[in-house]
């Protein structure tokens, strides 16, 4: 039996240790538009930003937790390692990350024809994947 969705879309909630450095680089590197600061009580507070229909959330806790996943992105482990924005500009994102200090892992490339992506590490060291698919 299939699920029954209610949105064509997944939100995505990112734990940071640096909520200010982490919106500066989603929304102003990146581009995504800034919606509304939420207080999740108890010392969090919750970054929402558009993604299309999705929603990025950026979390920050008072006290960082101690634990993060392991660096090095695609091949530093099991679980969530990346995701995907799909961009009209990939050049320009990736410039303007790179732009901001946030690391390119894979510049600009083609794929496969008419399909190209670049990998950018953000300020806690997740993969963002940006796609562009002609």
């Amino acid at each position: 039996m299939a699920i029954e969705l209610t949105k064509d879309s997944i939100d995505l909630g990112i734990v940071v240790r640096d909520g200010a450095k982490a919106l500066a680089f989603y929304r102003d590197a990146v581009g995504l538009d800034y919606v509304e600061t939420l207080d999740m009580g108890r010392g969090t507070t919750m970054e929402r930003l558009r993604c299309g229909t999705s929603f990025v959330k950026i979390l920050t806790h008072a006290k960082a937790p101690e634990a993060a996943n392991p660096p090095g992105g695609i091949q530093g482990g099991t679980g969530f390692r990346y995701f995907t924005i799909s961009v009209a500009d990939l050049e320009g994102v990736t410039q303007r990350c790179e732009d901001a200090g946030a690391k390119v892992v894979v510049s600009p490339r083609e794929i496969r024809p008419g399909t190209s992506i670049a990998i950018v590490e953000d300020p806690d060291g997740n993969w963002v994947e940006f796609l562009s698919a002609k």
